[in-house]
Parts: C-alpha cells; structure tokens; sequence
C-alpha cells in the first residue's frame, strides 16, 4: 500500500472521530496518532463537554499517546488530523516531537501550517514536522461545513 493509501485510510478513521464531537455538538473535529502502521491514540474535539479551552482533538490525542507510550517524546509517530491545526496544537506538536503532521481541511482563519500563517516556516522552533495538508479535504470540509450550518438555522 503506498503512503497516499496509507494516508487516506488513517485519515477516514479520523473523521470518525470527528463524527464523535459533532455527536456532542462539538465543533467536528477527530485525529489519530500513529506509530509503524499502528494507531496508540484517538480523539475528537471536546472543549465544551470537559470546560477545557484545550481539549482540542490534536491535544487530546497527544496527551493519550504519551500516556500510552510512557513517554512525553512522540519521536517517530505521525497525527493525522481532520482540521488544520492553530497555534496551540502546533505548539503541542512540536513539543511532541510528531514526525509527520497530516491534516485534511484546510483553516483559513487559525491554521498555522499554510493557511493563516505558516509556523513551520520560522526559525524560531527546534523541531518541525514534516507537513502535508489537504489528505481527503472535501470529506472533512464537508463535515465541518454541515455543523456550522446546522449551528445557523
């Protein structure tokens, strides 16, 4: 299976655990971390549910992965991620030490890995992740589209 499919695959498992926050009337998001082909660790978007600015699905995940792991170092795992990222989570990442970051919609207003602003490209930070948007971004744009027009009517 090439990485494309590879890809793909953890990033529909992801948007299952969006359709998770959209249960709970959270914002729609899911992600997944990943180490040799295997997931350690799955979440969605739960700020509202847990009174938790943070607990975004990113944040979540990571948390559970380190925890899985024993270890807060993340070296050689990759999250896929329904939403591109803001700035908090991309701090988390790189904290992390995520290897590969790959999110599907793209996030005009907060993401920081091309959209907004591009917090990869500075030189300010040890680390960086290798990065690659838009993995079935129709899919997840969808999902997040059909909330917020729920939210409106």
């Amino acid at each position: 299976m090439t990485n494309f499919n590879i890809d793909e695959e953890f990033m529909k498992l992801a948007l299952q655990e969006a359709k998770k926050s959209q249960e709970m009337n959270e914002v729609p998001v899911g992600a997944i971390v990943v180490v040799n082909d295997e997931i350690i660790s799955q979440s969605h978007n739960q700020p509202i549910s847990q009174n938790d600015p943070t607990s975004h699905a990113e944040i979540n995940a990571i948390r559970n992965a380190a925890e899985y792991i024993e270890n807060y170092r993340l070296n050689e795992t990759s999250l896929y991620v329904t939403l591109e990222p803001c700035a908090m989570c991309y701090g988390a990442i790189i904290h992390a030490r995520i290897s590969r970051l790959i999110f599907g919609a793209y996030d005009y207003k907060t993401g920081v890995c091309g959209s907004s602003i591009k917090l990869h490209e500075q030189n300010c930070f040890n680390h960086t992740p290798e990065i690659k948007g838009g993995v079935l971004e129709r899919e997840c744009s969808l999902i997040l589209k059909e909330f917020f027009q729920e939210k409106r009517n």
